[in-house]
């Protein structure tokens, strides 16, 4: 059953929000989804929403799901789907003024939260390295709720091209990092592009003489905030100062 669902060209999603944010979309084909007797719970907001086209609905026992999406975390449903539509051109000034760039991110839940805030504070466009970088997988788009259906993805081979391209279209890059200038009193001008780097690592350090280093505050300097965390707090700050929200 497992192997003739695999043989489709697609990718594995789970959860209840994922599943339901993919039909609202309508973005990509939901091609077949697992589920168990009883359903779950919100399971009647998915049969609303189910698409006219015939979708292959099979229920299974539960320890079936939990190899299906190796995780416990996937709510009695798992889905079969197309896979995500990532954009093939780069982003524009003129189409798309606040940008993200994740440089190196290895966990797919801080992909994930970081994803989720995106859509939350306006970012028009999201640039994810492929080099040593956690791909847009089911963990991650569980940890958006989903909300990665409605974003436009574009994935870049480095850093470092992706900055210079963004440079010479007439983006201004803010960088996460420390040392920087305070990232509560910066002018962020649009059209602009924030970078973040992994955990750990940081932005690849062939990428600061494209931008400004910016750095928030805390409270001493042998610490430092989650990947996530920091996008969020940034993302929200610039989307407040240049009246996104």
């Amino acid at each position: 059953m497992i192997k003739k669902t695999k043989a489709t060209p697609g990718e594995l999603i789970y959860g209840l929000h994922p599943v339901i944010e993919l039909l609202k979309a309508k973005r990509r084909k939901l091609i077949s989804i697992y589920t168990t007797k009883p359903t779950p719970k919100g399971w009647e907001e998915i049969e609303k929403l189910m698409p006219k086209y015939p979708v292959a609905i099979q229920y299974v026992a539960r320890d079936v799901l939990h190899r299906m999406a190796d995780t416990t975390d996937h709510q009695g449903i798992v889905a079969w789907v197309h896979s995500f539509p990532f954009r093939t051109k780069m982003f524009t000034p003129e189409k798309e003024q606040f940008l993200l760039m994740l440089d190196g991110l290895q966990d797919p839940r801080n992909l994930g939260a970081i994803l989720r805030t995106a859509y939350c504070t306006g970012v028009q466009g999201i640039i994810i390295t492929q080099k040593s970088s956690v791909p847009l997988n089911g963990t991650a788009i569980k940890s958006a709720a989903g909300l990665s259906e409605y974003l436009e993805i574009y994935q870049t081979p480095s850093a470092q091209a992706a900055a210079q391209e963004l440079q010479k279209a007439g983006y201004n890059l803010y960088l996460a990092s420390f040392g920087g200038q305070d990232a509560t009193q910066v002018e962020y001008k649009n059209p602009l592009c924030i970078v973040v780097g992994g955990e750990g690592f940081g932005i690849s350090k062939q990428v600061y003489k494209y931008g400004t280093e910016i750095t928030l505050p805390q409270r001493t300097r042998d610490i430092s905030y989650n990947a996530s965390v920091a996008a969020g707090i940034l993302l929200f700050l610039v989307g407040k100062k240049n009246n996104i929200f």
